[in-house]
Protein backbone atom coordinates (compact mmCIF):
# COMPACT_ATOMS: atom_id res chain seq x y z
CA UNK A 1 0.00 0.00 0.00
CA UNK A 2 2.58 2.55 0.80
CA UNK A 3 4.51 1.95 -2.34
CA UNK A 4 1.57 2.22 -4.33
CA UNK A 5 0.76 5.70 -2.62
CA UNK A 6 4.33 7.02 -3.11
CA UNK A 7 4.51 5.87 -6.58
CA UNK A 8 1.26 7.90 -7.46
CA UNK A 9 2.75 10.88 -5.54
CA UNK A 10 5.84 10.54 -7.69
CA UNK A 11 4.15 10.37 -10.77
CA UNK A 12 1.53 13.58 -9.95
CA UNK A 13 4.27 16.06 -8.98
CA UNK A 14 7.33 14.88 -10.70
CA UNK A 15 6.56 17.24 -13.73
CA UNK A 16 4.50 19.57 -12.69
CA UNK A 17 6.55 22.95 -10.55
CA UNK A 18 5.39 21.58 -6.74
CA UNK A 19 8.73 19.32 -5.67
CA UNK A 20 7.96 15.89 -5.85
CA UNK A 21 10.63 15.35 -3.32
CA UNK A 22 8.40 17.42 -0.82
CA UNK A 23 5.41 15.70 -1.07
CA UNK A 24 7.23 11.86 -1.14
CA UNK A 25 9.06 13.04 1.92
CA UNK A 26 5.43 14.49 3.54
CA UNK A 27 3.74 11.44 2.52
CA UNK A 28 5.91 9.20 3.68
CA UNK A 29 5.40 10.19 7.26
CA UNK A 30 1.48 11.17 6.75
CA UNK A 31 1.38 7.01 5.53
CA UNK A 32 4.17 5.69 8.34
CA UNK A 33 6.13 4.02 5.03
CA UNK A 34 8.73 1.75 5.99
CA UNK A 35 12.28 3.18 6.66
CA UNK A 36 13.53 1.73 2.99
CA UNK A 37 11.13 3.14 1.18
CA UNK A 38 12.52 6.82 2.33
CA UNK A 39 16.32 5.83 1.24
CA UNK A 40 18.03 6.74 -1.87
CA UNK A 41 18.13 3.83 -2.99
CA UNK A 42 14.15 3.49 -3.44
CA UNK A 43 14.07 7.08 -4.63
CA UNK A 44 16.35 6.18 -7.18
CA UNK A 45 13.99 3.19 -8.26
CA UNK A 46 10.76 5.47 -8.00
CA UNK A 47 12.75 8.20 -10.20
CA UNK A 48 13.16 5.73 -12.77
CA UNK A 49 9.50 5.29 -13.32
CA UNK A 50 9.01 8.72 -13.64
CA UNK A 51 11.85 9.29 -16.47
CA UNK A 52 10.39 6.48 -18.47
CA UNK A 53 7.09 8.05 -19.04
CA UNK A 54 8.99 11.08 -19.90
CA UNK A 55 10.82 9.32 -22.43
CA UNK A 56 8.19 7.44 -23.70
CA UNK A 57 6.13 10.48 -24.49
CA UNK A 58 9.29 12.76 -25.67
CA UNK A 59 10.12 9.66 -27.62
CA UNK A 60 9.90 11.50 -31.18
CA UNK A 61 11.97 14.24 -29.76
CA UNK A 62 14.46 12.40 -28.34
CA UNK A 63 15.22 10.21 -31.01
CA UNK A 64 15.44 13.60 -33.59
CA UNK A 65 18.04 15.32 -30.72
CA UNK A 66 20.02 11.86 -30.50
CA UNK A 67 19.67 11.62 -34.34
CA UNK A 68 20.78 15.35 -34.90
CA UNK A 69 23.64 14.87 -32.55
CA UNK A 70 25.51 12.03 -33.43
CA UNK A 71 25.15 13.26 -36.76
CA UNK A 72 27.49 16.06 -35.75
CA UNK A 73 29.70 13.84 -33.52
CA UNK A 74 30.09 11.64 -36.66
CA UNK A 75 30.68 14.47 -39.15
CA UNK A 76 27.43 13.62 -41.13
CA UNK A 77 26.05 17.25 -39.76
CA UNK A 78 27.54 20.50 -38.22
CA UNK A 79 27.72 20.85 -34.79
CA UNK A 80 26.14 24.15 -34.36
CA UNK A 81 22.80 23.80 -36.41
CA UNK A 82 19.61 23.22 -35.70
CA UNK A 83 19.40 19.45 -35.41
CA UNK A 84 22.47 19.18 -33.56
CA UNK A 85 21.67 22.16 -31.26
CA UNK A 86 19.63 20.36 -28.79
CA UNK A 87 21.66 17.71 -27.82
CA UNK A 88 24.67 19.61 -27.52
CA UNK A 89 22.68 21.88 -25.13
CA UNK A 90 21.10 19.58 -23.07
CA UNK A 91 24.92 18.31 -22.20
CA UNK A 92 25.37 21.65 -21.42
CA UNK A 93 22.73 22.13 -19.30
CA UNK A 94 23.17 19.05 -17.42
CA UNK A 95 26.53 19.55 -16.83
CA UNK A 96 26.29 22.68 -13.63
CA UNK A 97 24.19 19.96 -11.78
CA UNK A 98 26.51 17.46 -12.01
CA UNK A 99 29.42 19.12 -10.63
CA UNK A 100 27.73 21.10 -7.97
CA UNK A 101 25.55 17.48 -7.10
CA UNK A 102 28.98 15.84 -6.35
CA UNK A 103 30.56 19.61 -4.47
CA UNK A 104 28.28 19.87 -2.20
CA UNK A 105 26.81 15.73 -1.94
CA UNK A 106 26.80 16.11 2.10
CA UNK A 107 25.11 19.23 2.42
CA UNK A 108 22.37 18.56 -0.07
CA UNK A 109 22.15 14.62 1.77
CA UNK A 110 22.18 16.26 4.99
CA UNK A 111 21.57 19.47 6.66
CA UNK A 112 19.48 20.60 3.24
CA UNK A 113 17.01 17.75 3.79
CA UNK A 114 14.92 19.06 6.18
CA UNK A 115 10.82 20.24 6.18
CA UNK A 116 11.26 23.53 7.43
CA UNK A 117 13.85 24.36 3.97
CA UNK A 118 11.31 22.74 2.12
CA UNK A 119 8.23 24.72 2.87
CA UNK A 120 10.20 28.31 2.31
CA UNK A 121 11.42 26.78 -0.57
CA UNK A 122 7.73 25.56 -1.51
CA UNK A 123 6.65 29.71 -0.16
CA UNK A 124 9.35 31.66 -2.15
CA UNK A 125 10.21 29.96 -5.42
CA UNK A 126 6.56 29.82 -6.14
CA UNK A 127 6.16 33.51 -5.47
CA UNK A 128 9.42 33.67 -7.93
CA UNK A 129 7.45 31.02 -10.78
CA UNK A 130 4.66 33.37 -10.37
CA UNK A 131 6.65 36.50 -10.99
CA UNK A 132 8.49 35.22 -14.10
CA UNK A 133 4.96 33.59 -15.72
CA UNK A 134 3.19 36.91 -15.10
CA UNK A 135 5.59 39.67 -16.06
CA UNK A 136 8.43 37.76 -18.43
CA UNK A 137 7.73 38.47 -22.51
CA UNK A 138 6.49 34.57 -24.33
CA UNK A 139 8.62 35.43 -27.57
CA UNK A 140 10.47 32.23 -27.52
CA UNK A 141 10.18 28.71 -28.40
CA UNK A 142 11.87 25.56 -27.99
CA UNK A 143 13.06 25.26 -31.85
CA UNK A 144 15.04 28.99 -31.44
CA UNK A 145 16.64 27.84 -28.11
CA UNK A 146 20.37 29.67 -28.06
CA UNK A 147 23.71 28.27 -26.19
CA UNK A 148 23.27 30.84 -23.64
CA UNK A 149 20.31 29.95 -22.96
CA UNK A 150 20.58 26.52 -22.75
CA UNK A 151 23.57 26.80 -20.09
CA UNK A 152 21.63 29.28 -17.77
CA UNK A 153 18.98 26.91 -17.98
CA UNK A 154 21.37 24.21 -16.63
CA UNK A 155 22.14 26.73 -13.89
CA UNK A 156 18.64 27.31 -12.86
CA UNK A 157 18.11 23.05 -12.68
CA UNK A 158 20.89 23.76 -10.13
CA UNK A 159 18.24 25.14 -7.64
CA UNK A 160 16.78 21.56 -7.79
CA UNK A 161 19.26 20.42 -5.49
CA UNK A 162 17.67 22.25 -2.71
CA UNK A 163 14.54 20.21 -1.39
CA UNK A 164 10.94 22.01 -2.35
CA UNK A 165 12.41 23.81 -5.14
CA UNK A 166 11.09 21.65 -7.38
CA UNK A 167 13.25 20.45 -10.91
CA UNK A 168 10.66 21.57 -13.26
CA UNK A 169 10.03 24.41 -10.87
CA UNK A 170 13.32 25.73 -11.78
CA UNK A 171 14.06 25.27 -14.68
CA UNK A 172 10.30 26.28 -16.43
CA UNK A 173 10.92 29.21 -13.94
CA UNK A 174 14.13 30.05 -15.45
CA UNK A 175 12.53 29.51 -18.97
CA UNK A 176 10.02 31.69 -18.45
CA UNK A 177 12.46 34.38 -17.31
CA UNK A 178 14.59 34.21 -20.81
CA UNK A 179 11.48 34.86 -22.49
CA UNK A 180 10.13 31.29 -23.71
CA UNK A 181 6.47 30.67 -23.87
CA UNK A 182 5.21 27.79 -21.38
CA UNK A 183 5.07 24.91 -23.63
CA UNK A 184 8.98 25.01 -24.81
CA UNK A 185 9.87 26.19 -20.83
CA UNK A 186 8.50 23.21 -20.02
CA UNK A 187 9.14 20.74 -23.07
CA UNK A 188 12.96 21.57 -22.73
CA UNK A 189 12.69 21.66 -18.55
CA UNK A 190 11.49 18.40 -18.81
CA UNK A 191 14.11 16.88 -21.49
CA UNK A 192 16.98 18.78 -19.65
CA UNK A 193 16.17 16.33 -16.87
CA UNK A 194 16.65 12.91 -18.67
CA UNK A 195 20.37 12.33 -18.10
CA UNK A 196 20.91 14.61 -14.64
CA UNK A 197 18.09 12.23 -13.17
CA UNK A 198 19.07 8.54 -15.35
CA UNK A 199 22.88 9.67 -14.00
CA UNK A 200 22.05 10.30 -10.24
CA UNK A 201 19.78 7.43 -10.06
CA UNK A 202 22.24 5.24 -11.46
CA UNK A 203 25.12 6.97 -8.79
CA UNK A 204 22.61 6.25 -6.08
CA UNK A 205 21.80 2.79 -6.56
CA UNK A 206 25.88 2.00 -6.97
CA UNK A 207 25.78 3.38 -4.10
CA UNK A 208 23.43 1.42 -2.49
CA UNK A 209 24.90 -1.85 -3.66
CA UNK A 210 28.27 -0.99 -2.22
CA UNK A 211 26.70 -0.72 1.29
CA UNK A 212 23.79 -2.82 2.40
CA UNK A 213 21.11 -0.35 1.24
CA UNK A 214 19.68 -2.70 -1.98
CA UNK A 215 19.48 -5.78 0.51
CA UNK A 216 16.53 -3.64 2.33
CA UNK A 217 14.26 -3.33 -0.67
CA UNK A 218 11.23 -5.68 -0.68
CA UNK A 219 10.72 -7.12 -4.04
CA UNK A 220 7.09 -6.48 -4.66
CA UNK A 221 6.69 -2.68 -3.71
CA UNK A 222 10.14 -2.00 -5.45
CA UNK A 223 8.22 -3.23 -8.66
CA UNK A 224 4.95 -1.77 -7.75
CA UNK A 225 5.98 1.74 -6.99
CA UNK A 226 8.35 2.72 -10.16
CA UNK A 227 5.52 1.19 -12.31
CA UNK A 228 2.64 3.36 -10.46
CA UNK A 229 4.86 6.14 -10.68
CA UNK A 230 5.07 5.61 -15.00
CA UNK A 231 1.92 5.48 -15.49
CA UNK A 232 0.63 8.55 -13.50
CA UNK A 233 3.34 10.48 -15.00
CA UNK A 234 2.61 9.97 -18.67
CA UNK A 235 -0.88 11.06 -17.39
CA UNK A 236 0.06 14.16 -16.07
CA UNK A 237 2.78 15.05 -18.68
CA UNK A 238 0.03 14.75 -21.61
CA UNK A 239 -2.02 16.60 -19.23
CA UNK A 240 0.26 19.29 -18.42
CA UNK A 241 1.44 20.14 -22.20
CA UNK A 242 -2.16 20.03 -23.17
CA UNK A 243 -3.12 22.57 -20.48
CA UNK A 244 0.34 25.19 -21.03
CA UNK A 245 -0.74 25.69 -24.58
CA UNK A 246 -3.89 27.92 -23.76
CA UNK A 247 -3.29 27.77 -19.66
CA UNK A 248 -0.77 29.82 -16.96
CA UNK A 249 1.21 28.50 -14.09
CA UNK A 250 -0.67 30.77 -11.81
CA UNK A 251 -2.72 26.88 -10.10
CA UNK A 252 0.52 25.99 -8.93
CA UNK A 253 2.01 29.11 -7.59
CA UNK A 254 -1.11 29.28 -5.38
CA UNK A 255 -0.72 25.84 -4.81
CA UNK A 256 2.77 25.85 -3.78
CA UNK A 257 2.40 28.96 -1.08
CA UNK A 258 -1.14 27.39 0.27
CA UNK A 259 1.37 23.91 0.64
CA UNK A 260 3.81 25.82 2.38
CA UNK A 261 1.90 27.51 4.90
CA UNK A 262 0.43 24.37 5.75
CA UNK A 263 3.78 22.56 6.06
CA UNK A 264 5.13 25.12 8.68
CA UNK A 265 2.06 25.07 10.29
CA UNK A 266 2.09 21.08 10.76
CA UNK A 267 5.97 21.38 11.67
CA UNK A 268 4.78 24.39 14.41
CA UNK A 269 2.21 21.83 15.57
CA UNK A 270 4.46 18.65 15.54
CA UNK A 271 2.12 16.68 13.02
CA UNK A 272 5.29 16.69 10.96
CA UNK A 273 8.61 16.16 12.39
CA UNK A 274 11.14 18.31 10.05
CA UNK A 275 14.13 15.41 9.65
CA UNK A 276 11.98 12.08 9.79
CA UNK A 277 12.16 10.28 6.93
CA UNK A 278 15.11 12.95 4.74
Amino acid sequence: GAALVLGIVQGLTEYLPVSSSAHVAIASQLIHAPAYMTGAAFTAIIQFGTEAAVIVYFWRDIVSIIGGWGGSVFGRGRWYDGKARPGWLIIIGTIPIGVLGLVFNNAIEGQLRNLYIVAISLIGFGLLLGAADRWAPRDKDFAHITWKDGLIYGLWQCLALVPGVSRSGGTITGGRLLGYDRPSAARFSFLLAIPAVLISGAYELVKSLSGAGMHELAPIPTAVSPGAAFLVGWFVISRLMRYLSRGSFAPFVYYRIVLGILVLVALGTGILDPIAGL
